[in-house]
């Protein structure tokens, strides 16, 4: 019986076990085929060929699929391997290039092996949710994470590179300048943002026009302002803290600013311990707020968003160099069930329905888990007096 225990904790920590694990889930996401289902696919293919044909990216196309685009004319380069083969075969490696894009960002990050494996295990449904909806926003979970790691290792030019590919995009990659202050080469993460922000501003121009590609430029910049406001009550986006409260409250007479300002005070207050900086603890448990304050503070968060989320929480669990107590695991609990399977239908339809959805409560196991991330950040100490973790 030892010997069978041994060897199945030594299958579910392998990487290699992992890395299986996560391509099955992305598989996965090609049940999705077929009925309309694969339409979040169709949306990113199809800014690639509106931009070779100069069509307008901002607008609704319902013979070719429902909805809007809201990426960035530079995402017509990121999905141009994937839009032009065949649609099954497109989406099929785009669901692979996804997961192993995140796979990847956490196998060669800081982490100590037992944190990869508990972070690929705790985020695997997670990651289904967002894979069942072919999201972008497991790459910026794993841009997020990849270019935190770039830094660390002193190499700015290429997490230059992947802020602004994230930036460009979807905006959200602009949070990669949160570990501005770890950066051994302050300079040249500055002007290699200059660089790349030049590089990716021009880049859709080569396979369009430069008239054409500034008035998307605009057109994004409308689109993103109308959404916020379209997104205050809607069921299915601002799943976020700012989404909760509003959606709670029923109202829409303040402004969201009353609870960002806030949020921005208590997110950035931790910088002022600089003498915790030479802590990896200490800047991992940043990198994990960084993932929750994102989509905490983003009306345009929705379900398959929480992946980005869900990372940092389980960062912020295995980061600290103290042992967890019994409040830390009821929360893990909490987040597991309450926030990565909120809309799956293990969650009683009626919970789901009437409590969860309305309400934007998936939100909340995040919202209680970031409050004690700060109160941890700004109290205790990050001094690490384990071993230095080896890379395996």
């Amino acid at each position: 019986m030892i010997k069978i225990n041994e060897k199945l904790k030594r299958i579910l920590t392998d990487p290699r076990a992992l890395l299986w694990l996560w391509m099955i889930i992305a598989l996965a996401g090609m049940t999705r085929m077929g009925h309309g289902r694969e339409n979040n696919f169709l949306i990113f293919r199809y800014v690639y060929w509106h931009v070779i044909g100069r069509l307008p990216l901002y607008e609704q196309y319902p013979q070719e699929y429902f909805d809007m685009n809201h990426y960035g004319p530079t995402f017509s380069l990121v999905i141009a391997p994937f839009a032009i083969p065949p649609v099954w075969l497109g989406m099929l490696l785009w669901l692979v290039a996804l997961t192993l894009g995140l796979y990847v960002a956490i196998r060669h990050s800081l982490f100590t092996r037992w944190q990869q494996v508990f972070i690929f295990w705790f985020c695997a449904h997670e990651l289904l949710n967002a894979i069942q909806m072919q999201q972008f926003n497991i790459a910026i979970a794993a841009i997020i994470v990849a270019s935190y790691y770039l830094i660390r290792r002193e190499r700015d030019f290429w997490a230059a590179c992947l802020i602004m590919i994230g930036t460009f995009v979807k905006l959200y990659g602009i949070v990669g300048l949160a570990f501005f202050f770890f950066s051994r080469h302050k300079g040249r993460l500055v002007a290699s943002c200059a660089f790349w922000a030049l590089v990716l501003f021009v880049a859709p121009m080569l396979i369009s026009s430069p008239e054409y590609i500034l008035t998307q430029y605009q057109e994004w910049f409308a689109c993103l302002v109308g959404k916020n406001t379209e997104n205050y009550f809607a069921t299915y986006q601002n799943i976020s803290l700012i989404g909760m409260v509003r959606k709670i409250s029923g109202s829409s007479a303040y402004s969201d600013l009353w609870l960002m300002i806030p949020g921005l005070v208590a997110f950035l207050l931790p910088y002022l311990r600089v003498s915790q900086y030479k802590h990896e603890a200490f800047r991992q448990t940043l990198l994990a707020s960084v993932l929750m304050f994102l989509i905490l503070f983003s009306t345009g968060s929705e379900n398959s968003t929480y992946i980005i989320a869900v990372v940092g929480v389980a960062i912020w669990y295995t980061a600290a160099p103290w042992k967890r107590g019994w409040p830390d695991v009821v929360l893990m609990v909490y987040v597991f069930f309450f926030c990565t399977m909120a809309h799956s239908d293990l969650m009683p339809k009626f919970i789901r329905e009437e409590c969860i959805k309305p309400y934007s409560l998936k939100a909340l196991p995040v919202v209680l888990v970031w409050f004690r991330l700060c109160y941890e950040m700004y109290v205790r100490d990050y001094a690490d007096t384990r071993p230095v973790p080896q890379q395996s």
